[in-house]
Parts: C-alpha cells; sequence; structure tokens
C-alpha cells in the first residue's frame, strides 16, 4: 500500500483540518519533482497491491504531473489504482485521460447536492457540475466513489434525503457518509469556537442515511462506507485492517509494522530537504505491543466483519478473551458488540456508538 499526498487545493475548504494550501504552478512542479524523488528513495524494490493519491485536492495537477508520480510507482497489475478529484476541477477530457494513464478508481469529493450547504463549506463546485463530473466519471471507470457529508450548519432532514435520492439515482459503486466533524484550525473550528456556527441534531440523518443506502444494494461494510459487492476500497481495508503502508509527500504518514513516521508538513520545506539531500521524516511513534493490540481491535472493529479471535491470537500469543474479556462482555451486555463465529463485531447500535466501544479498548 502506497499514500501519495497532494496537499494542494483551489481554495480551502471551511472544514477541512488536513495539510493543504494553494499552490503556484512553480510550486506544484517543484513539488511533484520532490514526490518522485522521494518514491524512488524510498519505494526502491517495493510493489504495491494499492495507490492511492489523496489531498488536498489531486485532481488540481496536470496529467503529465500525475502521470510523472505514477510511473514512479511499481504496483502490480491488478492494482488498484485510486485518485480523489472534486467537482469543478475535472471535465470529460481529464477523466479519459486519468483512466488511459493507469487509474482504475475515482473517488469524488461531491459532500453535498445541496447548493446553500455548498457554499457554506466553502466548496468551488455546485450541484449540476457535481451531476456531471459523476455522469463524465461513469464513461470512463467502473468503480467511481462519492463522498457526502451531514450534520452541516443549515442542514435539514430532508436535505439529507435529497442528497441519498441523488446520489443513489447515479448509480455509483462506492458512497461514503462522513459526520461533521469541527476541528481546530478551520474556518468552522473559529466560528464554533465563538458561538457563530449552530449545528443540526444528526442522530435522525445517520438513522436515515444507515436505512436508506442498503436498500439500493449499498452494503455497509465499515462505519462510514457502503459499497456494491466487490466495490470495497482496497485500500482502506488495508488501514483498517492493520497493513503496512508507505506514506509519500509533505505530511504524509507511513507505518512498517514497528514505528510511524510522518513527513515534514511543509511543502517548501519538504521540496528543498529532498533536494538537499536531506532528512525530510520523523520518527512519529514507536509502536508498542499494547497499542498494537489497542489498534488492531478498535480499527478492525470499523468493519462490519468485525476482529478475528484467531488472528489475534496469532499475533499476539494471546486470547483476546484474557486481554479485553470485561470489556467485550460490557459491550455486548450493552448490545453494542456481538461474539459469533469465531468474531466480535459492532452491532448496528454498535455503528452509531462506536467510539464509545473503542474507548474501552485502550488497555491504559
Amino acid at each position: 500500500m502506497i499514500y501519495v499526498h497532494i496537499p494542494f487545493c483551489a481554495r480551502k475548504c471551511n472544514y477541512c483540518a488536513f495539510y493543504s494550501k494553494v499552490g503556484g504552478a512553480e510550486e506544484i512542479s517543484a513539488y511533484v519533482d520532490a514526490l518522485a524523488q522521494e518514491i524512488k528513495i524510498r519505494a526502491a524494490g517495493k510493489k504495491f497491491s494499492t495507490v492511492y493519491f489523496g489531498g488536498g485536492t489531486p485532481s488540481i495537477l496536470k496529467i503529465s504531473q500525475l502521470e510523472k508520480i505514477l510511473r514512479a510507482i511499481d504496483f502490480d497489475s491488478d492494482a488498484e489504482i485510486t485518485l480523489e478529484a472534486n467537482p469543478g476541477t475535472v471535465n470529460e477530457n481529464y477523466l479519459r485521460a486519468l483512466r488511459e494513464i493507469g487509474f482504475n478508481r475515482l473517488s469524488l469529493g461531491v459532500q453535498s447536492f445541496n447548493n446553500e450547504l455548498l457554499r457554506i463549506l466553502g466548496r468551488i463546485h455546485d450541484k449540476n457540475s457535481a451531476l456531471a463530473t459523476i455522469y463524465a466519471a461513469k464513461k470512463f471507470f467502473d468503480n467511481v466513489s462519492v463522498d457526502l457529508m451531514y450534520g452541516l450548519p443549515g442542514q435539514s432532514f430532508i436535505d439529507v434525503e435529497n442528497d441519498l435520492e441523488f446520489v443513489v439515482a447515479q448509480e455509483v459503486q462506492h458512497i461514503s457518509i462522513y459526520g461533521l466533524e469541527i476541528e481546530s484550525g478551520t474556518k468552522f473550528g473559529e466560528l464554533y469556537g465563538a458561538g457563530k456556527l449552530q449545528l443540526p441534531d444528526s442522530g435522525d440523518m445517520y438513522d436515515l442515511i444507515t436505512a436508506t443506502l442498503p436498500r439500493f444494494g449499498y452494503r455497509r461494510y465499515e462505519i462510514s462506507n457502503f459499497a456494491r459487492a466487490g466495490c470495497e476500497s482496497r485500500h482502506n481495508l488495508g488501514y483498517w485492517t492493520g497493513k503496512k503502508y508507505l506514506g509519500v509527500g509533505a505530511s504524509a504518514h507511513s507505518y512498517d509494522g514497528e514505528t510511524r513516521t510522518a513527513n515534514i508538513a511543509d511543502v517548501a520545506a519538504y521540496t528543498k530537504k529532498i533536494r538537499a539531500g536531506e532528512n525530510f521524516s520523523e520518527l512519529e511513534e514507536i509502536v508498542t505491543r499494547g497499542a498494537a493490540m489497542e489498534e488492531f481491535c478498535f480499527l478492525g472493529l470499523r468493519i462490519a466483519a468485525g476482529i478475528s479471535v484467531e488472528d489475534f491470537a496469532e499475533r499476539f500469543g494471546e486470547n483476546i478473551f484474557e486481554v479485553y474479556g470485561k470489556v467485550i462482555e460490557k459491550n455486548i451486555a450493552l448490545g453494542l458488540l456481538e461474539s459469533s463465529g469465531g468474531r466480535i463485531f459492532l452491532t448496528a447500535r454498535g455503528m452509531k456508538f462506536g467510539n464509545v466501544v473503542f474507548a474501552d479498548f485502550l488497555l491504559d
């Protein structure tokens, strides 16, 4: 698994806490060169089963720039190769070219089909451009994913109903639904802290979403993700099942099974250090055995299949019920967990209150 971070956007959205910025042509060009060099340094001799270009807005790059980065990566012939794209940054020719250079999965950051909500979020597209982008994407990609958000300022239950109606009608293969989280350092965070941002009660919105999408053939395979059979995100499933991954680009994170590292979160400094042959990454965390157990549980519980009792024993040499027996019993009694067929998994209610369950799996 390799993740490629493209930190550039046409405009910073009001809710976004990811490292991103508006970049000029020269800065972007220099960054692409640096990325290709980092891949040459860190990915030599490695072959990847999934490649994921995230951001930021990767589709703000020219096709030639994306191709330069992609050609630096050695991947399997059947690799899943995803690009995040935003409506308003692509057209039919661009999408055709993406497919031609090797991308086979597209993740579209639509967020809403409501023009007023898109304005509040700070998005650069509107409903019509979102629909046009989805229509064009389906001409060239057999696996198109759409991101939607709920719990937005000014959003009503009917707005969510309408968004679901629109996205289902597009017959895309994958849908990700995210509840708004207020993050520090964002415009929304500033407004919320000043008492100037009113948020709706999103509980009913969540219930509507999780009841509606399965009725139209979208199986919920992870807390926030629904897919047609066989169209689940292989890359993201890798994160949730604890696979090793390499992250390249400014602010990207990597995990080798024992340690976590993070690249410097500054485009100019990252580019300069790579040019100079200097260190651009630092140790973020040595993953202890206890931390690995915790992550195995609360990441694995995110997916509908849950965690395997046998896999836990093979990895840690202990029975999960000896380590977490009381926690598991407690959450089963609360109707948040089930244990069956050698697996432990969240119930529908547990999916709604997942963070409460995950907190119980912290060992300290």
